[in-house]
């Protein structure tokens, strides 16, 4: 066996260095002709010259003998390919670069890890016991300090995409069984792609109010709007991307909709640290905007605000600061409230303000966007505007109108 091993080596060594002292000649492999003292190789060769005295007993005889054996085709191929595969697995190493990262100004350690593509539970976990004793006292991360990234899966899983049929239905899995098919309506919204976003979600639940011993919380009242939402686009002719996933949810009309964390960024685990998270659907949006061919393209952002328990508040439309687009498509929906509550509350008014805001969602998306707040979650009166499935549904539909208002304006 060694001295297989040993013949194995030899003709590797033979190959880097065709020129092997045999005794008194040396060996060309190439020319396949013997090359004696005082003659010259042909330039550009360099000699390997390996005298006998190198190898120390009792392996020396077996190079020796090694050296001696003239080399077939069959060897030249072995020794190439043997040389192949080497350089083949030594560039498929990952390099330190890979495997070490520095923080940068103001990352905790899920943005860190966001920003190579980590976002499980269990890349974090794998990272912070690789680099046990690099971080401050309570747990973040150190600047200028180099740390080990994780050998667990990125995430790169993706979430379920609806599905058109040839007689004028789309199915969307994401609205449950008795409403994932949608019959297309009408075509008023034929060339618009609309990037649908509900806030939080995953490990944050957003704003939570309570009633009784209920907690209601933020992310599962605007997701079941915008789900409502997706489905009124869809019936007007839109294209539709939900950004914000659950697979089980489903569009719900219940009064107190049950709590969860399997919320997803189309697949992705919803990073905890709230830059890493508002960055993940911003990056999920320009992706799919990159790719999407339509000339109208309009995010919707869906939050519920959290105030004190008296504070009764309208619905807020904000816009990204000098986005004229953004500005006509915040008033359009915004007048649309309006007239609907003059409609079916003659007497109340509506006090919802349209203004420009610097909310990261509406900076890092490239979409023209609007950001609605819903109302106080902590309010009674406001409660019943999510709490109600009716009223969940006509803040859709009213949405959905003003978005049609808009995309008749371009």
């Amino acid at each position: 066996m060694l001295r297989r091993l040993l013949f194995c080596i030899s003709l590797d060594l033979h190959y880097l260095c065709p020129y092997i002292k045999q005794g008194n000649t040396r060996y060309d492999g190439y020319k396949d002709h013997a090359i004696y003292p005082g003659t010259s190789t042909t330039a550009g060769h360099d000699t390997c010259a390996t005298p006998e005295s190198q190898y120390d007993a009792p392996y020396g005889n077996a190079l020796k003998s090694a050296y001696s054996i003239q080399p077939t085709p069959l060897m030249n191929l072995t020794r190439k390919l043997f040389l192949f595969f080497a350089l083949a697995g030594t560039l498929c190493l990952p390099s330190s670069a890979q495997e070490r990262a520095k923080p940068r100004n103001g990352e905790g350690v899920s943005t860190f890890l966001y920003r190579f593509g980590y976002t499980s539970r269990a890349a974090e976990k794998e990272f912070r016991q690789i680099n046990k004793g690099k971080f401050t006292k309570d747990g973040g991360l150190i600047l200028g300090r180099s740390y080990r990234l994780p050998t667990s899966p990125k995430g790169t899983a993706k979430g379920k995409g609806q599905r058109q049929s040839s007689s004028g239905s789309v199915t969307e899995p994401l609205f449950g069984p008795s409403l994932q098919k949608v019959k297309v309506r009408s075509h008023e919204l034929d060339g618009a792609c609309l990037y649908l976003v509900s806030g939080h979600g995953g490990p944050d639940p957003g704003a939570i109010g309570k009633v009784g011993k209920r907690e209601l919380h933020e992310d599962e009242y605007a997701y079941d709007i915008i789900l409502r939402l997706a489905r009124s686009l869809m019936q007007k002719g839109a294209k539709v991307h939900i950004i914000i996933q659950d697979a089980k949810d489903g569009i719900r009309d219940d009064r107190y909709l049950s709590n969860s964390e399997r919320e997803t960024c189309m697949g992705q685990p919803i990073p905890l640290d709230q830059v890493a998270r508002l960055q993940q659907r911003c990056d999920a949006i320009n992706r799919l905007a990159r790719k999407d061919k339509e000339k109208y393209k309009r995010s919707i952002f869906i939050h519920v605000d959290s105030r004190g328990k008296k504070d009764q508040v309208d619905v807020f439309f904000y816009h990204s600061p000098g986005s004229k687009f953004g500005k006509r498509l915040t008033e359009n929906i915004h007048s649309t409230f309006e007239r609907k509550y003059d409609k079916h509350q003659p007497n109340r008014g509506f006090r919802g303000t349209v203004s420009e805001r610097r909310l990261y969602v509406l900076l890092n998306s490239t979409p023209v966007a609007a950001f609605l707040e819903l109302g106080n979650i902590q309010n009674e009166r406001d409660r019943k505007r999510l709490v109600l499935p009716s009223n969940r549904q006509a803040l859709a539909d009213w949405i959905c109108e003003g978005i049609v208002r808009d995309y008749k304006e371009r």
